[in-house]
């Protein structure tokens, strides 16, 4: 099994050649299960099956029923849209079956995927020290940092490893975060939000209340920069006073909105990014990565390492059996949960390097220019209703007199056709329309289009 087949080489590669020259790649479609059941019917058995045949199932059967995050209209969700460089490098990672682990195993590659991480801290204002991981998404670095925001908040006060905390979330806060305080065990402190975005003055009444209250001690706060569902970005510089205020650590999610950092106009709107004890941004979102690829940065790395390195005798040699601290010998794993992990930077290395970053700022900017063109269309639009100025580039709209069902079967009618997948949402109790832009090549036309046909089936 170990062995390089030509033959299976070639074929895999002509699919992989023709995917990539798809300008657009197909859009796809929903799948059915009684389908897809017959088509992988008998497809692993005790004894081999022709290549050509295994990947025919792909092509023909499996394939067309996966909706391509990278089409231009992928417009559900927060989606990806993989630069061709950065694509093909993730083919070059998997071939090469790399452990991006240790310094021991990878430096070459962790040396690359901190050159990056170098870029994201400078551009976010961190100083000189901060660093991190990679790690697969927003989810695992929500985690990984709250709980070193949890363990230092905790020795700060001179508590009990085991004693209550509670870490302040808006009400707007990513659902991975909610996860992530009942894994760890941690009481949220629930701060209400202002039109949807956590202020500095709603956090500190929030604060002086639960300090007059007792109960657990708050060490941290969480803050959103560029939230899921609009779009939107708490008052981080407000919510940063209050943080520096009481000695409170401070996380930023900035899985989709990070981006922004690439481009001064909006950059603006990330102010008080710079404060951040920790802060996630997720490439595969907006900066055109492959998926499975997060950022995860702290301000002072020893913290997380003090709390993420794994101690067990056959790591010795990865940490250094004579006890030295070399902090140039970076570890990926003395900053996360993970162990095990691929070097999931480098293709968004391989693309940086390639396009260059004044390339990234413009794709970038292009994401936020077709959001803004968006919405003046839908103002323009007779029985359509924008339902807030888009900050980065989700755009919400009401279809005047339409019920949830209309909206999904809408979404529905849309992918079957080819023509865009986007899916609805609920904003203030309502179902309503969501276009989230991300890749670079939407057209107005297509735009144009898609706004057509929730006024003609109205």
């Amino acid at each position: 099994m170990h062995s390089y087949d030509e033959d299976l080489t070639q074929q895999v590669m002509d699919h992989l050649l023709h995917r990539l020259r798809l300008d657009p790649p197909p859009l796809g479609r929903l799948g059915d299960h009684q389908e897809l059941t017959l088509a992988l019917k008998d497809a692993i058995g005790r004894a081999p099956q022709p290549p050509a045949d295994v990947l025919r199932t792909y092509t023909d059967s499996l394939e067309p029923t996966v909706v391509s995050c990278d089409h231009p209209a992928f417009l559900a969700f927060i989606p990806g849209a993989p630069t061709k460089a950065a694509a093909l490098f993730d083919m070059v990672l998997s071939a090469s079956s790399l452990h991006g682990v240790s310094w021991l195993e990878a430096s070459g590659a962790v040396a690359a995927e901190n050159q990056v991480l170098r870029l994201f801290a400078d551009l976010a204002g961190l100083p000189a020290a901060a660093g991190g991981c990679f790690v697969s998404g927003g989810s695992a670095g929500n985690l990984s940092a709250l709980v070193v925001a949890r363990d230092t908040g905790r020795h700060r006060r001179g508590l009990d490893e085991r004693a209550p905390v509670r870490i302040a979330v808006s009400d707007q806060v990513h659902s991975s975060v909610g996860n992530t305080l009942r894994i760890l065990g941690v009481e949220p402190l629930v701060v209400p939000t202002s039109d949807h975005r956590l202020t500095g003055e709603a956090l500190r009444a929030a604060l002086d209340t639960a300090e007059r209250g007792g109960g657990a001690p708050v060490v941290a706060v969480v803050a959103t920069a560029g939230t899921t569902n609009a779009g939107i970005i708490d008052d981080l510089e407000g919510v940063a006073e209050q943080t520096r205020a009481r000695d409170l650590w401070l996380h930023i999610d900035a899985a989709y909105g990070g981006a922004a950092l690439f481009v001064p106009e909006l950059r603006e709107r990330l102010r008080g990014i710079e404060h951040a004890d920790s802060l996630v941004v997720d490439p595969h979102k907006w900066m055109f990565a492959p998926f499975d690829c997060g950022a995860l940065l702290y301000r002072d790395p020893k913290l997380a390492r003090a709390v993420h390195t794994q101690d067990a005798s056959y790591l010795d040699a990865i940490h250094g059996a004579d006890g030295a601290d070399d902090e140039t010998e970076w570890n990926p794993s003395d900053y996360a949960y993970h162990l095990t992990r691929r070097p999931r930077g480098l293709p968004l290395w391989f693309s940086l390097a390639v396009h260059g970053t004044d390339a990234y700022r413009d794709a970038v900017a292009r994401g936020a220019d077709i959001a803004r063109r968006t919405a003046r269309l839908v103002e323009r639009t007779e029985g359509l209703e924008l339902l807030r100025e888009p900050e980065l580039t989700v755009v919400l709209v009401r279809r005047t007199g339409w019920q949830p069902e209309d909206y999904y079967a809408w979404s529905k009618r849309l992918l079957a056709s080819g023509t865009a997948f986007v899916t609805p949402s609920v904003w203030e109790g309502e179902t309503v329309a969501r276009l989230a832009f991300l890749h670079p090549d939407i057209t107005e036309e297509t735009v144009r289009t898609i706004l057509d046909s929730l006024v003609d089936e109205g």
